[in-house]
Parts: structure tokens; C-alpha cells; sequence
């Protein structure tokens, strides 16, 4: 199984948080691939800066102790992720919910989100 997770999803794991459901917890832990995408870090850093997120270590030390320890890849975005976008409807307004989408679609990915509003999408997701 093939996995991204949404940036809620990536905080709460990192954290230990129990805030992740146990099927989250365990759709991560038995993943064949484990995919964070940039959209995530992106947005990440914009909390960290606005002060609406704060982390047990600075963010570039989390996303290297996940990749590192726990086997994530970062997912960049592509041109063929932005495309994607128009295909998409509406029904999400929040940008980097709707990249994560797109890439989840275009990748064949799980999208490993507790946001309802994603489900509502052709996309794989688990919670």
C-alpha cells in the first residue's frame, strides 16, 4: 500500500498524538511507501510563522527525522499535480487540501486524512 498523509495527519503521527486513529496508526505503520508532500512542509511553515503551529522541534528537523526514521519520501509537486487542480471541483476551498488531492490522484495514492470533505473526492482515503 502506497500512502500521503495529510498534514494533520503527518503533525498528530509525529507527535505520538492520540488524536490519530488506531486505523491511521496502522494503515503508517504497515505502508509499502510513506509519502509527505511539499504542499505539506509548505504549509507547515506558513503556521510555524503566522505562530498557529507549534512543534516539539523546529520543522526541518521533523521532516528529516520522519524521512530518516520512519521511511517517509518527500513528495514534490509537479506540473502534472498543478494541472490536476482543474480537474477538480469545488467542494474544498483550502489550497493545499486540493494539491494533496491532486497528487494523491495522479500518484495512486491513499490520502491518510481525518477531513471528511476530502472523501468526498475520487480519491482513495482512510482514517
Amino acid at each position: 500500500m502506497r500512502i500521503l498523509l495529510d498534514t494533520h495527519t503527518l503533525i498528530w503521527y509525529s507527535e505520538g498524538s492520540s488524536k490519530l486513529s488506531p486505523t491511521a496508526l496502522e494503515i503508517i505503520d504497515n505502508a509499502d511507501e510513506r509519502s509527505i508532500s511539499l504542499a505539506s512542509v509548505w504549509e507547515m511553515q506558513i503556521k510555524v510563522a503566522l505562530q498557529r503551529l507549534d512543534l516539539h522541534v523546529s520543522l526541518p528537523l521533523l521532516i528529516q527525522m520522519e524521512c530518516e526514521q520512519n521511511d517517509f519520501r518527500l513528495l514534490p509537486i509537479t506540473p502534472d499535480h498543478i494541472y490536476r487542480l482543474a480537474d477538480l471541483p469545488h467542494t474544498h476551498g483550502d489550497p493545499f487540501d486540493r494539491m494533496l488531492i491532486a497528487q494523491a490522484q495522479h500518484e495512486s495514492l491513499m490520502l491518510v486524512t481525518a477531513d471528511e470533505k476530502i472523501a468526498q473526492y475520487a480519491v482513495q482515503t482512510a482514517w
